[in-house]
């Protein structure tokens, strides 16, 4: 078994595909008939996957890997996640505004004072815009916007992005009014 030093998420295995030990796979590659293009895939517990032969379906990818050969042997695969390790995944075809998320995670959230807002320590992706979740010693985690905005410069090399704290939501501006400036305050 192997452990992976630095593992991104590559798909997760969903529900068994016909007798022969197929399964339907959720892939997060752009091409999701690519996922074999990275080597084997790995589970959390270094499991290896090598996968045999893979086809598109409607929303998935179905795929055949080695030593998987009943339907009860790829039932008893659903809901496993499946990782590369980052070293895997290739640099050269990315934009100067392109980025893997498993980059993002360990950078420092600052803004342009230098105060820190805590560590990236995920990406979410709930729907509606991609979420960074900030962690730092002695604060709550919170979640800011992953947009242009809130985020204004990403630096890997050194270690950090640049934040507006307004535009992410982790300070007020205070040199607004009280937006309710037309209801009468109880404190007067």
């Amino acid at each position: 078994m192997t452990k992976l030093e630095n593992p991104v998420l590559m798909a997760t295995i969903g529900a068994a595909q016909g007798l022969r030990g197929e399964v339907r796979v959720k892939s997060f590659t752009e091409d999701p008939t690519a996922l074999g293009d990275y080597g084997n895939l790995y589970t959390a517990d270094g499991r290896v996957f090598e996968i045999l032969d893979i086809r598109e379906a409607k929303t998935v990818v179905i795929v055949r890997f080695r030593g998987i050969n009943s339907r009860e042997d790829a039932e008893a695969l659903n809901g496993i996640e499946l990782f590369v390790d980052r070293d895997n995944l290739p640099d050269e075809g990315l934009d100067d505004d392109e980025f893997y998320y498993a980059d993002l995670e360990g950078l420092e959230a600052v803004d342009k004072d230098g105060k820190s807002f805590g560590t990236v320590s995920a990406v979410f992706d709930f729907g509606a815009g991609d979420l960074l979740e900030l962690k730092g010693p002695g604060r709550r985690p919170s979640l800011i916007p992953f947009t242009e905005a809130a985020v204004l410069e990403i630096d890997l090399e050194g270690g950090k992005i640049l934040i507006d704290p307004e535009a992410a939501g982790l300070i007020e501006n205070p040199d607004e009014d009280d937006a309710n400036s037309n209801f009468p305050r109880k404190d007067k």
